[in-house]
């Protein structure tokens, strides 16, 4: 046993047991979730330390550190590097009070490598997990497990409807997609085809960008022929020649409409045709590339989130999902914003 002066606490029960004061905290008020194994470490624990319950573990909530881990995918991007930084920015604020964060990379476009990077997790380390993964089989089966071992889910920016996650932080996409397809028949008001690009169709938010996008200009813009999806598979490379090849033999090309994140290689092709002022063109996610493209006209509208509030609310629901708190909604929920150069923010 380690060295214990005074009274033994829930912070000397986690210590010697190697858990989380999450899990002590569960298992103490008997709350499903917790493995056997785990229990069985924590009870352990108590008899060797001589632990008496008290008053004071009611305020076990209020004095937990907290440990979070935001998986992320891996590789350049602009939208996940602002992610990135707004974490930083946060763990050094009063929101990450008593927080400590882990971002771990993964290959999305491998299934199988993100539920391997997952399944390698300390479990008993961890109070919350914020999730930015497409959802397959895979995926939806290591959100069960997560779920089993009580560790709290959320899905960021893309949602995982059908997995078991807790909550969903993030813009409803198909009114992203909606309020893009309004934008693009309005803009594109001479009859033609619209080219649609993304990262993956495997992601959530882009399966539903689509399904917005297709219904608006099918019911109001019939004038628009909306051509299949070009897939990248986070190949920037291929992004720009499979783009810059449809802007050469595509002359009846009116609009392009970029789904994901990956919109500088899709820029560079727009610059490389020279095509650009003849195109309605409309992105998602507002970052230095779209900041440019808006700035020099290549670009006509960005629908964007505030980075900042999508993980300031992840964090905060985080929090509230492992104290078993209500979440306020109302709080939480991501607004849809139309960035143009004429409203372009100013960078701080």
């Amino acid at each position: 046993m380690g060295n214990v002066t005074g009274k033994p606490t829930v912070h000397d029960i986690a210590r010697v047991a190697q858990v989380s004061l999450a899990t002590v905290d569960r298992v103490l008020n008997a709350r499903s979730g917790v493995r056997q194994k785990t229990i069985d470490k924590v009870n352990s624990a108590i008899r060797e330390l001589g632990y008496v319950r008290d008053t004071s573990a009611a305020n076990l909530a209020r004095q937990r550190q907290y440990s979070f881990t935001f998986v992320l995918p891996e590789g350049p991007g602009q939208f996940v590097d602002a992610i990135r930084s707004e974490l930083r920015a946060a763990y050094a604020s009063q929101i990450a009070d008593r927080v400590t964060l882990n971002i771990i990379s993964v290959a999305t476009a491998d299934p199988h490598a993100v539920v391997r990077k997952l399944s390698s997790l300390d479990l008993d380390q961890m109070d919350g997990i914020a999730l930015l993964v497409p959802e397959t089989p895979q995926i939806r089966d290591i959100v069960a497990r997560l779920k089993q071992a009580g560790i709290a889910v959320i899905a960021l920016a893309s949602d995982l409807p059908n997995s078991e996650r807790d909550f969903f932080v993030g813009v409803d996409s198909v009114a992203a997609g909606r309020t893009s397809g309004l934008l693009m028949g309005k803009f594109a008001a001479t009859e033609g085809e619209i080219m649609v690009v993304t990262n993956s169709m495997r992601a959530r938010d882009s399966l539903e960008r689509r399904l917005g996008f297709d219904q608006v200009l099918q019911a109001s813009f019939p004038h628009l022929t909306v051509l299949p999806t070009i897939e990248s598979f986070d190949d920037p490379d291929r992004m720009e020649d499979l783009v810059f090849g449809m802007l050469i033999r595509k002359p009846r090309l009116v609009g392009l409409y970029s789904m994901g994140s990956g919109n500088l290689p899709v820029l560079r092709a727009l610059r490389r045709s020279a095509r650009a002022a003849e195109l309605s063109v409309i992105m998602h996610e507002l970052t230095q590339p779209t900041r440019t493209g808006l700035l020099s006209n290549e670009i006509d509208a960005v629908i964007a989130q505030n980075v900042g509030h999508l993980v300031r609310s992840a964090l905060r629901v985080l929090r509230n999902l492992s104290d078993g708190h209500p979440i306020f909604e109302p709080q939480e929920r991501i607004r849809i914003e139309i960035v143009m150069r004429e409203n372009l923010p100013h960078l701080t």
